[in-house]
């Protein structure tokens, strides 16, 4: 079963054939590590797990080499030590920490390497060394400037005409430089900022030039698959390439580009700079992470999502249907094949809106089933789920039933850290809702209301719709 996917470049889908399928190797732009990541960064992360998941399946565990960095050297780190007068080392240490753990909780596996800038500028010295001596790179006041002239092909991952990008302030305008797209490597350093020896003075590095190094010493000169936001297309992307490839003689930095689309709030995109975001590390103090997962993949990869509440009920209520299921089969973390029809899906561009009406389809499947025959139909749905990251939950625990493994009703307190939000966990609240729907059911509309009074009283609203009941924290 062939794996296609979208090259970004092509601008079109092709036959994934790595250059070696004993090692098949991705780079994914990781995080600066200054603040916490937002749901549309965490788009990313998922996404790319995904694609990190199919191609293990395809190629064995031990074949797929995928890099993730750490960018732990940029303005906007130095800006936040600052700010608050933390060292910049407690700074990326603590946030790249929340970021794995973040990342963990939503089904992302740990990257195979997992480089950091800081731990590489003596190799981007000797990069933009290179791409002077070449001719394609520049000095002028303490700054070591990528000159695009120098670059025939500059533009072709992106589509961005140069003047238009000009014209519409997509560069960095300054004096010191020949050309206004001419894109920096090396900037010099005051004595208040962190800066390393170099030929042009202290300074340190440039983005774009972080990346392209970390690339090349952790997998080689031209990589299997490059993956990014679409946002990084340019200038960052683009710049990644210009540079590889001036100093390598033309050599590709990737075979495959990969990008994934825009998470959205309304009409604009989820950003920073817009003041609009979302953190995943918010999200998660209500949400069970598979819920956050679910719903990042709901849509094409490729393809826009728009972040709702209303997209985090239905994504629950979904894995809600599926768990009632699995809970008639033992819980174990061992996995079996997934069944054909959802790799189908997963391999034409991790096609994930067809792999979830594979799932579904497998659950109506499953629940016509009876004894044996429905035991082993729900297997399969659990083998076809863990290949998209889902289905790891003890499903009791998923109802609320136990936790850590204790079969028991008592559950800890929820408490979200720092924001004096105290209550029941996400998880009670949960089996209380279920207790409620039986109640309900059977007619015991007194034990129903003492939910609902009991719920609210700590501060939990109860909405009730066709689909069954929903919730929230007032």
């Amino acid at each position: 079963m062939p794996l296609t996917i979208y090259d970004t470049m092509a601008r079109e889908k092709r036959v994934f054939e790595p250059a070696d399928p004993k090692r098949v190797t991705m780079y994914v732009c990781g995080p600066t590590v200054y603040n916490y990541a937002h749901i549309g960064n965490a788009r990313a992360a998922v996404a790319f797990d995904l694609l990190y998941r199919v191609l293990r399946y395809h190629y064995g565990d031990g074949h797929v080499v995928y890099a993730r960095n750490i960018t732990d050297i940029d303005d906007k780190i130095i800006k936040a030590s600052q700010e608050t007068g933390e060292p910049i080392s407690a700074i990326t240490k603590k946030f790249a920490d929340i970021y794995r753990e973040d990342m963990s909780a939503l089904g992302v596996l740990a990257p195979t390497i997992e480089p950091e800038a800081t731990g590489h500028v003596a190799e981007m010295v000797a990069m933009i060394e290179m791409l002077i001596h070449k001719g394609a790179a520049y000095e002028a006041e303490g700054h070591v400037l990528f000159a695009v002239d120098q670059y025939e092909k500059y533009g072709a991952l992106s589509g961005v005409d140069r003047d238009e990008m000009i014209a519409g302030a997509r560069v960095e305008v300054a004096p010191y430089k020949k050309s206004p797209a001419d894109f920096v490597l090396w900037k010099p350093s005051n004595e208040t900022e962190p800066g390393w020896d170099s030929p042009w003075g202290r300074g340190r590095p440039g983005w774009h030039t972080e990346c392209s190094v970390m690339i090349e010493a952790k997998l080689g000169r031209t990589i299997d698959i490059h993956g990014g936001g679409q946002d990084l297309r340019f200038p960052h992307h683009e710049n990644e390439i210009a540079q590889a490839a001036c100093v390598h003689e033309g050599a590709p930095l990737a075979r495959y580009w990969m990008h994934n689309g825009f998470l959205r709030m309304g009409s604009d995109k989820m950003s920073k700079s817009l003041g609009n975001v979302v953190l995943a590390h918010d999200l998660l103090k209500g949400w069970h992470g598979e819920i956050l997962r679910w719903a990042l993949l709901s849509a094409h990869y490729r393809q826009p999502l728009e972040w709702t509440e209303e997209l985090l009920k239905q994504s629950k209520k979904q894995l809600d249907r599926f768990y009632r299921l699995l809970e008639e089969i033992e819980f174990t973390n061992e996995t079996g094949a997934p069944p054909e029809s959802i790799v189908l899906a997963l391999g034409d561009d991790l096609n994930t809106p067809e792999a979830y009406a594979g799932l579904h389809e497998l659950r109506d499947i499953a629940s016509q089933m009876e004894d044996e025959a429905r035991d082993n139909a729900i297997t399969r749905l659990r083998n076809a789920g863990r290949l998209l990251g889902f289905f790891y939950e003890d499903p009791e625990v998923w109802a609320g039933r136990k936790i850590a493994g204790k079969a028991s009703m008592t559950l800890e307190p929820f408490t979200s850290k720092g924001t004096g939000v105290t209550g029941p966990s996400p998880r009670e609240i949960d089996a209380l809702l279920i207790e409620r729907a039986d109640a309900r059911k059977a007619k015991n509309f007194a034990r129903a209301d003492e939910i609902r009074d009991q719920l609210t009283e700590q501060g939990i609203v109860i909405e009730d719709g066709p689909d069954g009941a929903t919730w929230r924290r007032s």
